[in-house]
């Protein structure tokens, strides 16, 4: 009988088809002759909606940027419809898949372009508030961990079901905050995964 195999943590990661053309320590700072197989820009020619920046730094129990993460995330469409819903009629943005993938830069910064996401069902068809699910990968952890971001300037936030369930003194870790520069409207949103003011994640 074998030894049963270690455990192993999340990463380092193999670049190539991951994140090819991100800016991180896990890759040569040359981008890799390769297709991207999920971008850091969900916004395709048929997106609709309110087009937004999002960013923010991954940070270690310390308050040091993780350098080597991977993040994903999962969101509506303006319309609050997910990609993968069926029975529905065609829609205008069939091209917006809601799916994006990002890795940290040396300053464990990443960032994503996509749209601002409508109002989905929750628990017993309750609406939530806009809102994207973030999933983080790095060294270090057995499991990807989720959490979520919601956005300031959502007056829904108020009465969103899963929101309501955080305790009022931890609610502000999954709140993103916007800033006008550039182009695009800005939401800064800085993952903690330990230590003080550690975001909060949820168990799926």
């Amino acid at each position: 009988m074998s030894d049963i195999t270690p455990s192993q943590t999340v990463g380092p990661f193999f670049a190539y088809g991951l994140a090819p053309h991100s800016r991180c320590d896990w890759q040569p700072s040359k981008d890799y002759d390769s297709k991207e197989t999920v971008s850091a820009n969900l916004i395709t020619p048929d997106a609709t909606g309110t087009k937004i920046h999002i960013e923010g730094s991954i940070l270690d129990g310390d308050g040091k940027p993780i350098n080597d993460a991977m993040i994903e995330i999962w969101q509506a469409d303006a319309q609050g419809r997910y990609a993968h819903a069926r029975g529905e009629k065609p829609r205008p943005n069939a091209k917006f898949t809601g799916f994006g993938r990002s890795a940290t830069d040396k300053q464990g910064v990443y960032s994503f372009d996509t749209v601002k996401p409508g109002m989905v069902p929750g628990p017993a068809g309750k609406p939530q508030a806009p809102h994207i699910v973030v999933c983080i990968f790095s060294r270090g952890m057995l499991r990807q961990i989720y959490t979520r971001i919601y956005f300031a300037d959502e007056a829904a936030n108020s009465a969103d079901p899963i929101l309501a369930m955080v305790p009022a003194d931890r609610r502000a870790t999954l709140i993103a905050h916007k800033e006008m520069r550039g182009e695009l409207p800005v939401y800064r949103f800085d993952i903690r995964v330990q230590g003080e003011n550690e975001t909060v994640f949820f168990d799926i």
